[in-house]
């Protein structure tokens, strides 16, 4: 499987993900362009997981996964104690 263009389910819609899928950030408000690409994802596995919600966000929406774990965190997703990870970027 590629990861340009492929389908996901979230939230019982069926969408394109991929870093070749254009897009806008998913926070209320916020029109920066980004793609459906793995880099914009809140979570660890598009569709949403446990971890995340699952939806795209820029890099001023995307903050960094609590320790020992992967990826970003949008900021309804991050725990209420990580405010220090608000000016992390996700890695």
């Amino acid at each position: 499987m590629g990861y340009a263009r492929y389908k996901i389910t979230r939230g019982g819609e069926t969408i394109q993900a991929g870093y070749d899928v254009e897009t806008v950030c998913e926070e209320n408000g916020c029109t920066e362009q980004i793609d459906r690409g793995l880099a914009y994802l809140c979570g660890q596995d598009p569709g949403g997981d446990e971890h995340g919600c699952g939806g795209y966000f820029c890099g001023s929406h995307l903050y960094g996964a609590p320790e020992g774990e992967h990826g970003g965190r949008c900021a309804r997703c991050l725990p209420e104690t990580a405010d220090d990870l608000r000016t992390t970027p996700p890695g």
